[in-house]
């Protein structure tokens, strides 16, 4: 992620640096503005595009996320379910007397 914020500083500091070298070329002003306006048309298509790779990579960690968190919860469920049954199995009486038979004591 700090390869990414350092990326993107280069590209600002690199367009600020276009700008000014542009702002003081020796153009008319018509072809200087011309130019300007297509520089920020690409750096508008470069940020839609990032944008959108960003949202599509954030949706794949937010499916992955919710996956985890259903298979973490069928592996809780199923523990539970486990310890429920051994403690029905440690309380439950072993060999009860049946009915009718008379019990010692």
């Amino acid at each position: 992620m700090a390869e990414e914020n350092k990326f993107s500083y280069f590209i600002l500091g690199l367009g600020i640096g276009v700008a000014i070298g542009v702002l003081f070329a020796p153009k008319s002003g018509q072809e200087t503005r011309d130019y300007l306006r297509a520089k920020a048309d690409e750096g508008k298509d470069y940020l839609k595009k990032r944008g959108e790779a960003l949202y599509d990579s954030a949706g794949e960690i937010v499916e992955k996320g919710k996956s985890a968190i259903a298979r973490q919860k069928d592996q809780l469920v199923a523990a539970v379910e486990a310890g429920k049954q051994a403690y029905r199995e440690a309380v439950a009486p072993q060999g009860k007397p049946e009915e009718g038979t008379p019990s010692e004591g």
